[in-house]
């Protein structure tokens, strides 16, 4: 009897403490939501107010005014997406190459790819620039891309997925008489859709909110994404809350929208990536 009523207590107080830890996270957000909508005077205003006393929608089209709202998330989109599906094939690849195949200095080359996850960014971002001036894909799509197209993290993420799974699933293959790549492409990579869409999300809201690397590479507002674009807006000498939140809750939406529909995937990819054989 009183071992049941531990097991209860102790479930009650796991939910509680979860819904406190859920309540802490999506409070800020509504509050973000809310003040969106709030007049200049009601997001400034002493004591706040969680709702606003007016609703407006004048701090969405303050922005749009501003900024070219909908070219930035064109750009975003297309270079978000674009480093998230070629990282996609080349962390894959290279994650199957380490994980399954035995070749002369893979053990070394995997540790140098490793190695560069310790090097800050802006230790490399003077080369980088240099290189990609040198190219001429300054304030491009492709130039925003291609330094992207792999990432050391991807590699070394999808290489402990592979090596979780069973030796036998390959052998089959090679006794069907298939190639590496269709083994790969047949038979390892379905298998990896968990991993992948975990990954997948990671590579988007990294870039998606990366703002250093995309305001370096680009110069003009037609190929700037939102972040810089945001950056702009409140980098201007006097700083206005109403317009910055409304903003902010543009580019926080798709992150929000794609993780509800991908959850599923991205706990499974995270539960299940560093498991070993």
């Amino acid at each position: 009897m009183n071992k049941g009523k531990k097991i209860k207590l102790s479930t009650v107080a796991g939910v509680i403490f979860t819904t406190l830890i859920a309540f802490s996270v999506l409070l800020p957000i509504l509050w973000l939501l809310v003040s969106s909508f709030k007049t200049d005077v009601g997001v400034i205003k002493f004591p706040p107010r969680f709702f606003p006393e007016e609703w407006t929608l004048h701090q969405y089209l303050y922005v749009g005014d501003s900024i070219p709202i909908l070219q930035m998330t064109k750009n975003t989109v297309i270079f978000a997406g674009g480093v998230t599906i070629i990282s996609l094939l080349f962390d894959s690849m290279a994650g199957y190459a380490f994980a399954r195949m035995r070749f002369r200095g893979s053990k070394l080359l995997f540790s140098i790819i490793l190695l560069t996850m310790m090097v800050p960014f802006q230790i490399i971002m003077t080369p980088l620039y240099i290189e990609v001036y040198k190219f001429n894909l300054l304030d491009t799509y492709l130039g925003l891309i291609l330094p992207r197209a792999t990432s050391a993290f991807g590699i070394y993420m999808m290489s402990s997925f592979f090596t979780g799974l069973p030796k036998s699933l390959e052998e089959s293959g090679r006794i069907d008489g298939m190639s590496e790549f269709r083994i790969f492409r047949s038979i390892m990579l379905p298998l990896c859709k968990p991993a992948l869409v975990s990954l997948g999300i990671f590579h988007f809201m990294n870039n998606w909110n990366d703002l250093l690397y995309p305001l370096m590479l680009t110069s003009s507002q037609n190929k700037r994404t939102l972040s810089a674009g945001l950056a702009v807006l409140v980098g201007n000498k006097v700083i206005k809350y109403g317009p910055t939140l409304a903003a902010t809750m543009i580019s926080l939406t798709p992150l929000l929208i794609l993780y509800i529909f991908c959850q599923k995937y991205f706990i499974e990819g995270v539960a299940t990536a560093g498991m070993k054989e």
